[in-house]
């Protein structure tokens, strides 16, 4: 039987009387209590906020929890703002405590240890967006769309999304036992997987001799932007007249970063993605910069379910702006734009400002680009035949 103390039934406003070295002396129905090991209580509060609820929640478990003298305070606030932001039901919006704000930076850094794979909640289920090249998770055969049972024997149901990074994260040559289940599988199956150093490449490319240049951007980072130049240069300096782009298993990353290399195709002035805020008037409208120079190419983009966010973005500019054909599967569908913002402590918030649309005007959360082309990836293993590629291939040589 649960037990409530009157105290809990009868609560109104809580009044601060007087706050020092750490603990808040506040007032309930006339009754003074302290409140430990916070501080800065009044700072930053918005108007019409009645946090008398939360600091009377705060007293009980100060007051009647078993094990008072295990409490960590810190922990507690970031409980608290970690409450916050999973009440607003945004998979995309989140807190990240100091180290998995440093954990994020390192991540868009390409440089880590782990497994090599974007996750991410889809259907309120862990999901692997991404496995990246090259890595133990792309070696071993996880793809784009598996759902993730468990991690370590530890089922991943109702697990946020930073704590199976933390679990699945690790020293090299460390192991990791993921429980995986696939879409055309009858059962689960279980992947043992050896940590390494994950240094991700950000965009890669060549030349052939038919004439067909191929771009494959891993990641839009910075460095993405300075890489990618360097290739168009090379390309231009050639002798190709047409191009593959290829996002797939690229998870996303800068914004700004795609937009900068869609100016290499989309006319000056004309529209890469607009940020939707909720109303028309507040649009944001961002235009290419670029100087076009690959207008006039045929161009494919390949890409597949790991192709999320700034790949998209790119991939719908292309094809509304210059008529480039995508090929592959359809896009994960990550229609949301995110802002990194630094709290005092090196805390953060990554928090959803906007959703973003084609130029023409399409919104893709959740249901992703839907490719022109349409054709699986059938490998078991890396070494086989790429038939996307192939396809791709066939294609812009006839364009």
């Amino acid at each position: 039987m649960k037990r409530f103390s009157p105290l809990v039934l009868l609560m109104s406003a809580i009044t601060i009387a007087s706050f020092a070295g750490g603990f808040l002396t506040a007032r309930i129905n006339g009754q003074s209590f302290i409140v430990h090991g916070v501080t800065n209580i009044e700072e930053g509060q918005p108007d019409g906020a009645d946090f008398s609820l939360f600091w009377s929640a705060w007293q009980l478990v100060q007051e009647k929890y078993a094990d008072a003298g295990t409490l960590d305070y810190q922990q507690m606030v970031y409980g608290s703002i970690k409450g916050m932001v999973e009440s607003l039901d945004d998979p995309y919006t989140i807190f990240l405590e100091p180290q998995e704000a440093k954990q994020f930076l390192d991540d868009i850094s390409g440089f880590f240890e782990g497994v090599g794979m974007e996750i991410g909640m889809r259907n309120d289920t862990l999901t692997i967006i991404a496995p990246l090249e090259g890595t133990p998770a792309y070696l071993a055969g996880l793809k784009a769309g598996d759902k993730i049972i468990s991690i370590n024997e530890k089922t991943a149901q109702n697990m946020s999304v930073e704590e199976a990074v933390s679990l699945i994260r690790g020293q090299k040559g460390t192991q990791v036992k993921l429980s995986i289940f696939r879409d055309d599988w009858k059962e689960a199956k279980e992947f043992e997987l050896t940590r390494d150093v994950i240094n991700i490449p950000s965009v890669t490319w060549n030349i052939r001799r038919d004439k067909v240049a191929y771009i494959k951007i891993h990641q839009f980072s910075e460095k993405s932007r300075t890489q990618f130049q360097q290739a168009a240069k090379e390309i231009l300096a050639s002798d190709a007249d047409r191009l593959i782009i290829d996002v797939r298993n690229d998870p996303g990353g800068f914004l700004e970063v795609a937009v900068d290399m869609a100016g290499w195709f989309v006319k000056k002035d004309e529209v890469v993605v607009v940020e939707d805020f909720g109303s028309d008037e507040n649009n944001r409208e961002y235009l290419s910069k670029g100087n076009a120079a690959f207008a006039d190419y045929p161009v494919v983009v390949l890409m597949n379910k790991g192709s999320a966010s700034a790949s998209e973005i790119l991939a719908g500019a292309l094809r509304d702006q210059t008529g480039a054909k995508l090929i592959g599967e359809q896009s994960f569908g990550k229609g949301s734009v995110q802002e990194l913002i630094h709290l005092g402590d090196g805390s953060a918030v990554k928090v959803t400002v906007a959703k973003w649309l084609t130029p023409k005007g399409d919104h893709i959360t959740g249901k992703g680009l839907t490719p022109d082309v349409q054709i699986k990836d059938e490998r078991k293993n890396p070494e086989e035949t790429d038939m996307q590629f192939e396809k791709a291939l066939e294609i812009v040589s006839q364009m």
